[in-house]
């Protein structure tokens, strides 16, 4: 069987699993898979199924290569992803380093295996707008800076401007306690 065949029916086979969503984006009203809620299904799968992957981090771009373990140096499958940046708040150049490697695999995997989520536009509901005081009582709840820096960093940059003099006046106020 190819590494194509293989991957196709490791998708189908992922499909038919279902699975949790764990993370939960509270500011923005959504919930998103994880590395571990699909990471031991692919696993499982591709062990039982003769596949193998990995990932590989590099300057410019991230690489998932699938392999055929029973005919590796000639059937594999590589996916691709440019490199980008994290400048997660508070925390050090290490730590973002882990940020953007574990986005980069999660979404290599979603690519390869094909896991898809719900279309918003689909959904019959209409789509949440945010609301900035839910960011401001956020900030409001901080119980000391660094807390107040973990809130900051959760909210997406496009709304800092607006929220810079709620979250100085907060500030202020943990420094005076």
């Amino acid at each position: 069987m190819s590494v194509y065949k293989k991957l196709a029916k490791a998708r189908v086979m992922l499909q038919s699993i279902e699975m949790t969503k764990s993370g939960n984006n509270k500011f923005a009203g959504y919930k998103y898979f994880e590395l571990g809620d699909f990471m031991p299904h692919i696993n499982k799968i591709f062990d039982e199924i003769g596949l193998c992957g990995y990932v590989s981090f590099y300057k410019e771009e991230a690489i998932l290569q699938i392999v055929d373990v029973d005919a590796p140096e000639t059937n594999s499958i590589i996916i691709t992803s440019p490199m980008a940046e994290a400048q997660l708040k508070g925390c050090h150049p290490v730590q973002n380093l882990g940020a953007v490697e574990t986005y980069q695999r999660r979404y290599l995997w979603v690519t390869a295996l094909e896991i898809v989520e719900h279309d918003a536009l689909d959904s019959s509901e209409p789509v949440k707008q945010i609301d900035l005081t839910d960011f401001e009582s956020a900030l409001e709840s901080a119980t000391d800076l660094k807390n107040l820096m973990d809130i900051w960093g959760t909210i997406p940059k496009e709304h800092h401007k607006q929220l810079k003099a709620k979250a100085a006046e907060v500030k202020a106020r943990l420094e005076k306690q």
